[in-house]
């Protein structure tokens, strides 16, 4: 009973989903979006991703932020040897990913 209940709601999701959404066969190529601002040149990209990585310099990090980087960090061998030798920030980015602040 409660996967009837569950296949119910979920069809019921769906219609009330593509009930706001337009009709793509109603619309002639004319009428449709075009895509120039789908695509950005090259060096405008490189900008963008340059002022993203920058804006996770060591110098926004509060003190207290570091110290939760080094705890996580001391957790793992690898990284507690590279953090000693490359820095926090390296070392966590280099075996857990992005800093998540």
């Amino acid at each position: 009973m409660k996967n009837l209940t569950l296949l119910i709601f979920c069809c019921m999701i769906a219609a009330c989903l593509s009930a706001g959404l337009p009709d793509t066969k109603s619309v002639s190529p004319a009428e449709s979006p075009s895509d120039d601002g789908v695509f950005v040149k090259r060096d405008l990209a490189s900008t963008v991703v340059r002022q993203k990585r920058a804006g996770t310099a060591p110098a926004d990090l509060t003190v207290a932020q570091l110290e939760s980087l080094r705890e996580v960090c001391e957790a793992n061998l690898a990284c507690e040897d590279m953090m000693d030798t490359s820095g926090i920030i390296a070392a966590y980015t280099a075996y857990y990913g992005p800093i998540p602040y």
